[in-house]
């Protein structure tokens, strides 16, 4: 079975850190695991012991955990890592095998599943699917710091500049001497270096500080320039 969070001593691939946890004794299906991770670049730890396994996970960020189901403990863990603190954890997990007493996939909150032994094939199509669950979920929270300049448009006063400082598909944080913090209908337009056009999008203000630094959330913005500010993003996370 395979979950998602994040492990010290990953693989770098493209600047990035991705790593996997695999809970099993069975060593013939953990050695065609380790292949397939590994050409992915998904680097593999091996826990036999299921206690041991969460134990590990509580304290470390995991990328990939692979609970073989078989696997004597694997179903306590299954429960374990469905309660409200361990949910608030996880992302996407994948089956390997059937979970005893379990009628239903969904019952385990996995996404995925293959069945043993291990289908190459079909281990390679899962494995690469969750990996993809995996960089989504990195690109959505990734924040990259670039200093370009952005307009900010309010209702109740004239256009402010201010300096952009880092950049998510969520939001901005910014800086400018100008405050607008209770800002009504604001609007944020700014170039990305790259971007054949400005970029615009409603937003609003979470935070200020009395340095001039603000937190934007953006509220509305248009799809194709969502797509826009997505790729850009995306290759900022794999060139950095």
């Amino acid at each position: 079975m395979v979950i998602w969070g994040d492990v010290p001593g990953a693989a770098i691939v493209n600047g990035m850190i991705l790593t996997s946890m695999v809970v099993s004794r069975d060593f013939q299906e953990v050695s065609v695991l380790e292949c397939i991770l590994g050409s992915l670049h998904i680097d593999v730890c091996v826990e036999t012991e299921p206690y041991r396994a969460l134990a590990r996970f509580l304290k470390t960020k995991i990328d990939a955990l692979i609970i073989d189901c078989d696997l004597p403990g694997s179903s306590e863990l299954l429960q374990e890592l469905q309660s409200p603190e361990m949910l608030a954890r996880t992302v996407p997990l994948v089956i390997m095998g059937a979970a005893p007493g379990v009628n239903n996939r969904q019952d385990t909150g996995a996404l995925f599943t293959f069945q043993k032994p291990i289908s190459v094939d079909q281990a390679v199509h899962t494995l690469s699917a969750a990996r993809n669950t995996i960089v989504e979920g990195h690109l959505r929270y990734h924040r990259a710091g670039v200093e370009i300049p952005v307009s900010l448009e309010c209702e109740s006063q004239k256009s402010i500049d201010a300096e952009l400082i880092n950049l998510s598909q969520g939001g901005m944080m910014i800086r400018t001497r100008d405050s607008f913090a209770d800002a009504a209908g604001l609007q944020v337009s700014f170039q990305l270096p790259g971007a054949g056009s400005n970029l615009k999008a409603k937003a609003e203000v979470v935070w200020h500080d009395q340095r001039g630094y603000h937190g934007i959330r953006f509220v509305k913005v248009a799809e194709p320039e969502q797509r826009t500010l997505q790729l850009w993003l995306a290759r900022d996370f794999l060139t950095n």
